[in-house]
């Protein structure tokens, strides 16, 4: 399994930041490595694209709490 949302929870803002940059570096370099043909198991890229939909998610939840938070 990939990363558990209970663990990127307990992460900091600037933590999820730099997750998000490297699974998209990550997802980048399966792609680039898949189109080349050097890619032995496809579906690291599915795993790799959850879980930067996990860290994106998380992100978003926050902002949103932030925003109803502010708005009262």
């Amino acid at each position: 399994m990939g990363l558990d949302s209970t663990k990127l929870r307990n992460m900091s803002s600037a933590e999820l930041d730099k997750e998000e940059e490297q699974l998209r570096q990550g997802v980048w370099k399966l792609r680039l490595q898949m189109t080349t043909g050097q890619l032995q198991d496809p579906s690291k890229v599915t795993r790799a694209r959850r879980d930067l939909a996990r860290v994106l998610t998380i992100k978003r939840e926050r902002a949103r709490s932030a925003e109803v938070k502010g708005d009262r």
